[in-house]
């Protein structure tokens, strides 16, 4: 059984969707953000960085319990629990992780910008708004390149799909029309015909 903090956020997503893929059994525990739960002491000791997803895996590496923390890393840790999601060919999984490391340090942090500037920001700014937007247009222009003649990221789906997904499907959140990105627009049609996605969707 695995132990899973999380809250509805597209990086707590990237985790129960990669859950209900491998059909793992898990107990989701919601760590509410809006009110700060993340800072308090229990979680500290499980995400010393008071961010969510962390997971705790009572039956890890030489089935000792395992706690970790950061998407990216429990993405990597879960393929590798249930081999699946993650390719073996050596070239091919360089590039899961290649594409994986470009939500974590791009896809990710800046579309978090333009949620911020765009609906959260307690005054306007116009030169982050339009920073952060334009931002947003670039990375998906990189991403709809990539499947253009594509079905997933990596050929076959895998944790870079997982970790993208739940980031584009906020993309009002970033002044994206997906109208202006069809090969992104046709992928996200597809995972979201995926049932375990609509199920991780779903969590908490």
């Amino acid at each position: 059984m695995i132990d899973l903090y999380t809250w509805s956020t597209p990086n707590g997503r990237k985790i129960s969707i990669m859950l209900e893929a491998c059909r793992l059994h898990y107990n989701v525990h919601p760590v509410d953000i809006k009110n700060r739960e993340q800072f308090e002491p229990e979680f500290l000791t499980i995400s010393p960085n008071n961010k969510i997803p962390a997971i705790i895996d009572e039956e890890g590496p030489e089935g000792k319990p395992i706690s970790l923390f950061e998407s990216g890393a429990i993405l990597i840790y879960l393929a590798e629990k249930c081999g699946q999601f993650m390719p073996d060919e050596p070239t091919a999984r360089y590039e899961v992780l290649q594409w994986l490391m470009w939500q974590m340090g791009s896809f990710g942090p800046y579309l978090g910008q333009a949620h911020h500037f765009n609906r959260f920001a307690p005054e306007k700014i116009p030169y982050a708004i339009e920073r952060y937007n334009k931002d947003a247009q670039r990375l998906w222009g990189v991403l709809d390149k990539r499947l253009e003649e594509r079905d997933f990221v990596v050929d076959e789906l895998s944790i870079a799909d997982f970790a993208i997904y739940p980031w584009a499907c906020r993309h009002e959140w970033q002044m994206v029309e997906l109208s202006d990105f069809p090969a992104a627009a046709r992928w996200m049609d597809r995972m979201a015909g995926l049932p375990f996605v609509e199920r991780g969707m779903q969590v908490p």
